[in-house]
């Protein structure tokens, strides 16, 4: 039986998939259901839609992926005024989570790449407590060297992973899955960039007031301004998605 795709749309050209939390973990599962192989998915906001409208190689990665999940708040709001899609948004540093705990209620296996080794160890012993039954069936730090790439698919091929999670930072991390997914075993792989940091506690989450209104990427700003490099692409993207509007209404 084929499994129904989610809704692919696109912002300013760059595609995205209109689906919610609920709906990304269930097509996850009917993936892993299916014995589906090597199924990656990525994370959409308006700073990766920035970088992948001048970069045709990352752009065909992306184009490529299982799912493409509507990460950032601008990137919603772009598919609801472009689109008029009933849409919310799908934070992969809350998916990631999310497939764990069903990851540990089917008794699939996970595999952790990325990250420093105290942060991907510490990140392991994390997931476990959180998440009782949770099968870690392998793990490697992101440091490892271009001539270990092999022995790192053997490596996780040989865990049984049904999940693996890649945590390189962006877009370091779209690059491995792209040159290496053909080679893997495993169901499903999703870039998660510093969600490992985030689970150890190294990277604090927004508050749950700013997570509500969107403001993530505000506290974010405030509280790491080294940060300002990446977000001048924020009203960037906001006034092309105008004018792309002001078109559509020509």
């Amino acid at each position: 039986m084929a499994i129904n795709k989610p809704v692919r749309t696109d912002v300013l050209g760059i595609p995205v998939d209109c689906i919610t939390m609920d709906g990304a973990v269930d097509y996850a599962t009917r993936l892993i259901d299916e014995n589906k192989k090597a199924c990656y998915i990525l994370a959409i906001n308006p700073e990766k839609v920035m970088a992948l409208l001048k970069n045709t190689s990352l752009f065909k990665t992306f184009s490529s992926a299982e799912l493409l999940i509507p990460d950032g708040i601008g990137v919603v709001m772009a598919m609801r005024w472009l689109h008029g899609l009933e849409t919310v948004r799908v934070p992969g540093s809350e998916l990631m989570p999310r497939l764990c705990a069903m990851a540990a209620e089917k008794g699939y296996g996970i595999f952790l790449y990325g990250s420093q080794e105290d942060v991907n160890h510490g990140s392991a012993e994390k997931l476990n407590q959180m998440y009782p039954g949770l099968k870690i069936a392998g793990r490697a730090n992101g440091y490892l060297k271009e001539e270990e790439m092999p022995e790192l698919v053997k490596q996780i091929n040989a865990s049984g992973a049904k999940i693996l999670f890649v945590a390189l930072g962006s877009p370091k991390q779209e690059q491995w899955i792209q040159k290496w997914s053909d080679k893997l075993d495993v169901n499903i792989i999703q870039g998660i960039g510093g969600t490992l940091d985030t689970i150890v506690g190294t990277v604090k989450r927004a508050p749950a007031f700013f997570c509500r209104f969107g403001l993530e990427w505000f506290y974010r700003l405030v509280t790491n301004p080294q940060r300002a490099s990446r977000q001048k692409a924020l009203p960037v993207f906001a006034w092309k998605v105008i004018k792309e509007k002001v078109k559509g209404k020509k």
